[in-house]
C-alpha cells in the first residue's frame, strides 16, 4: 500500500515588528550629566578657553589689571559656561584683591615726576624712562623729566643721549647744572669735555642773567 506523503507544516512567519516591553527609544547619544555644553560642542567654547589662558598667563606675570580684564570678558561674554565661570570668579577675586593693595597710578604730571624720581632712586630705570616720557607728552619742557631721562641714559653709558637730554633740561632751567655737577648718576660723563663745557656754559649764562637782573634799576 502506497504511503501518502505529507507536506511538512510551514512554520508561522515571525512578526515583522517586535516590542520590547519597558524600554522606550531614546537619542543616539546623551552627553554626561553636569558637563557644560557650548554651541561649539561638548566642553567650554574655544574663545572662552583662550581668554582664560590669557588671564592665567597675565596673572602668573603679576599683571593683575590685564588678567582681571580677561576674566571679566569671560563672565560677560560666556554666561553659559558654568564649569568655567566658577574658576574664573575665583581668579578674578584674587586679581581684584591684589589690585586693591597696589598704590594708585600717578595721574598728573607732577605725580608722574615724583613716581619717576622714586623709581630712579630704586634703580628701576625702565619705569623712570616710561614715566618721564609720559610727562613730556603733556609738558614738553618739563625740566625735571628731561633731567631724569639724561640720568637714565648716563647710567646706561649712553653719553650722547645723556648729553642731549641734559642740554635740553639746562635750556629750560640752568639751575640744574649745579645738581648735575655732583650727581652720581652722571659719573660716566664726568671726564668728558662736552659734559664740562655744557655745565660751564650754563653756569656762565645763569651768572650773566643774575648780573643783568641786579643792575636793572627799580621802577
Amino acid at each position: 500500500m502506497a504511503k501518502t506523503s505529507r507536506r511538512p507544516e510551514r512554520a508561522s512567519a515571525p512578526t515583522q515588528r517586535s516590542r520590547q516591553v519597558g524600554r522606550t527609544p531614546g537619542p543616539a547619544s546623551t552627553p554626561p550629566m553636569g558637563r557644560p555644553v557650548s554651541a561649539a560642542g561638548p566642553g567650554p567654547a574655544p574663545n572662552a578657553v583662550d581668554l582664560f589662558e590669557q588671564g592665567m598667563q597675565s596673572l602668573q606675570r603679576h599683571r593683575y589689571d590685564a588678567a582681571a580684564g580677561a576674566f571679566r570678558a569671560i563672565l560677560e561674554g560666556f554666561p553659559g559656561e558654568r564649569a568655567l565661570l566658577d574658576r574664573t570668579r575665583v581668579y578674578l577675586d584674587l586679581c581684584e584683591r591684589e589690585l586693591s593693595r597696589q598704590p594708585r597710578m600717578p595721574m598728573t604730571a607732577e605725580e608722574k615726576v615724583t613716581a619717576a624720581t622714586a623709581a630712579l632712586n630704586d634703580e628701576r630705570d625702565e619705569e623712570t624712562e616710561r614715566l618721564a616720557h609720559s610727562v613730556l607728552d603733556e609738558v614738553p619742557e618739563h625740566d625735571l623729566a628731561l633731567y631724569l631721562l639724561a640720568a637714565v641714559h648716563a647710567r646706561r653709558g649712553e653719553s650722547d643721549m645723556a648729553l642731549e637730554w641734559l642740554g635740553r633740561a639746562l635750556e629750560v632751567s640752568p639751575d640744574v647744572s649745579a645738581q648735575a655737577r655732583h650727581d652720581a648718576d652722571f659719573e660716566s660723563l664726568r671726564d668728558l669735555e662736552p659734559f664740562r663745557q655744557l655745565l660751564d656754559a650754563r653756569v656762565s649764562l645763569q651768572s650773566g642773567i643774575r648780573r643783568r637782573s641786579a643792575a636793572r634799576p627799580d621802577r
